[in-house]
């Protein structure tokens, strides 16, 4: 579960960037599209957090739908998955959205 990875970096680049101070919530974007599952970084959050800055740190993940536009006939459309043809067929598309993985925000005590 890469996921434990990903989150226990999420939790120490927060608490350095709260410099020893409490943080009372922490808000996350992930895309659709990132290869990451959102309810397991939720799951790791609490037990990753224990003894840190983040210990009882409310955790909101606000989840990005996937988007892309055809490099072949422009128009954008949704994306379920990054294999999700373009409605023309066209398979060369620009990503505009779905592959985020951000620390959006922090609330300091």
């Amino acid at each position: 579960m890469h996921e434990l990875g990903i989150t226990r970096n999420i939790v120490a680049i927060v608490a350095e960037a709260a410099r020893g101070r409490k943080v009372s919530r922490v808000t996350l974007e992930i895309g659709a599209l990132a290869g990451v599952m959102a309810d397991a970084i939720a799951f790791c959050f609490e037990a990753v957090a224990l003894g840190s800055p983040l210990e009882g740190a409310a955790l909101q993940i606000n989840e990005i739908p996937g988007c892309a536009a055809c490099n072949i006939c422009g128009a954008a459309f949704a994306a379920a998955t990054l294999f999700t043809p373009c409605a023309c067929g066209a398979r060369h598309l620009t990503w505009l959205a779905g592959q985020e993985l951000n620390i959006k925000s922090m609330e300091i005590l």
